[in-house]
């Protein structure tokens, strides 16, 4: 290869930034996602160029999405003869990207997208290789930084594109698109050229070509300066991260699931939190866990910015700023049963706490008739055993929130188990008189998501047996009397 000052620069700037960012793995088998443009045609040579020092081996892919006509098979041409010449196996796919996009209801800048990193995906499985190699640069980095600036996506947007996420790869992050072709012409090398990059008809092409140029009249190296300053912000999320992350922890406890709770979403769940939950590994911020969440409105407020705390535990759970801004601001006033939804989750106000939890279907379980004992299936990990016992001097009740024992001799089947009602009354055991089950709940500190997800079990004559998982009812208490018990078991 021609050792000339640009190329022996450029190939130093790529082995330094792909050595500090740990890009490689000796012995590794990577993908070289090839368009034929510039910007990935130098990739596939600088990599080249590397490959036995880094210890790599080295397989392109392209994509045709017959989106431009005549276009579309030249640069497809184009990569299978650079290809041939290099010696590097390449993979041909082609994607009817108008039909992907009709059926998907996405646009065909998004079907592309969607398309090609899905494909990329599954070829980096098929062949056994560790990453895929993209061939965004600085320039790209800029743009995005400036895109989501104008869209107000937060600190983490103004870190621009980062040289890994998960297993894509970005060698070329640190170039500029000068410099990229600066080094293509150094050695000689043609590239194709994607016509509909010339037009300003999509937002980051307005940005291209409309709006650096305008930056540049005021700074030169306004391009240079936002892709440094993105490099900070990266930095100083790092640090950002950490202490945002203990303030999650600080005020948010995961919700045990327990047999003595609420039904919810196939689990019974329990409002109590455990000392151990408190302490427990934190989650990668942004994750979204499948089990309900309380956040302590005392907490959150003593937390150097709390609104930017509830922020961070809300807006991955596809709450929008609107909606955290609204939530943030009825704190002092308390709305204790409030809901707002978000696409994918409920937080309900529930005194000094927010209750958060996955949405649910509704209702969570369909009402099920028992006409007799047996074993009955509520969900994948659920079943409720019906059973009869003959009771003796020696018979012992049970005493645990997933087990009830009745006297069977006033009982009538058919039974029903079903979600609480409006005007649901029922006698606790021990007590003589009746009590709605809505007061008997709130007095047990039950929010309103273990509320709507309450399970009760009712005779044929609509006499509320058992709320499940809390309290039988007294009326039909084991006695010295009993002769025959009905044995209810939630497995």
């Amino acid at each position: 290869m021609n050792k000339s000052p640009i190329i022996s620069t450029f190939v130093n700037q790529v082995r330094h930034f792909a050595h500090h960012h740990q890009l490689f793995t000796p012995r590794g088998k990577y993908i070289i996602a090839l368009s034929g443009g510039a910007d990935s045609v130098s990739l596939l040579l600088v990599l080249k160029h590397l490959e036995s020092e880094l210890g790599i081996t080295l397989e392109a892919a392209h994509c045709n999405f017959h989106l431009r006509g005549d276009e579309s098979l030249r640069d497809e041409q184009f990569c299978q003869q650079l290809c041939r010449r290099l010696h590097v196996p390449l993979h041909l796919v082609h994607f009817d990207t108008h039909a992907y996009a009709d059926l998907h209801h996405v646009s065909i800048e998004m079907a592309a997208r969607d398309l090609r990193y899905a494909y990329f995906e599954q070829l980096r499985r098929d062949i056994h290789a560790h990453d895929i190699c993209v061939a965004h640069h600085r320039d790209d980095s800029v743009e995005t930084v400036l895109l989501n600036l104008v869209r107000g996506t937060g600190l983490r947007g103004l870190r621009g594109i980062q040289p890994r996420n998960a297993h894509i790869i970005r060698p070329l992050l640190s170039h500029s698109r000068q410099q990229i072709e600066q080094y293509l012409d150094a050695l000689g090398e043609s590239y194709v050229t994607d016509s509909t990059n010339l037009h300003n008809d999509v937002k980051r092409n307005k940005i291209r070509l409309n709006i650096i140029p305008l930056l540049r009249e005021l700074n030169p190296s306004a391009s240079q300066s936002i892709f440094e300053t993105s490099l900070r912000v990266t930095e100083a999320l790092k640090i950002f991260d950490d202490a945002i992350q203990r303030s999650i922890d600080d005020v948010t406890t995961p919700m045990e699931s327990t047999l003595g709770g609420a039904l919810v979403g196939g689990a019974l769940v329990s409002s109590a939190p455990t000392k151990q939950s408190r302490t427990a590994p934190t989650k990668q911020l942004g994750t979204t866990p499948s089990h309900p969440l309380t956040i302590s409105v005392d907490r959150l407020k003593q937390q150097p910015s709390p609104e930017y705390t509830l922020h961070e535990i809300l807006s991955p759970r596809g709450f929008t700023s609107a909606q955290i801004e609204q939530i943030y601001t009825s704190l002092d006033t308390n709305p204790t049963g409030k809901i707002i939804t978000s696409c994918t989750h409920e937080l309900a106000f529930d005194r000094s706490t927010l209750i958060l939890q996955p949405k649910t279907p509704t209702p969570l379980v369909r009402p099920m008739h028992i006409p007799e004992t047996g074993t009955y299936v509520l969900s994948d990990n659920l079943k409720l055993k019906v059973e009869t016992e003959e009771c003796g001097d020696r018979y012992e009740p049970s005493r645990t929130a997933d087990c009830a024992s009745l006297d069977a001799s006033d009982i009538k089947f058919p039974l029903t188990l079903r979600h609480i009602q409006p005007g649901d009354r029922f006698v606790p055991f021990g007590m003589t008189g009746t009590k709605l089950l809505s007061d008997y709940l709130t007095d047990r500190k039950k929010n309103i998501f273990e509320k709507r997800a309450q399970l009760v079990l009712t005779d044929a004559q609509q006499r509320i047996l058992w709320l499940v998982g809390e309290r039988t009812d007294n009326r039909f208490r084991i006695t010295p009397h009993t002769q025959q018990a009905l044995r209810l078991t939630l497995q």
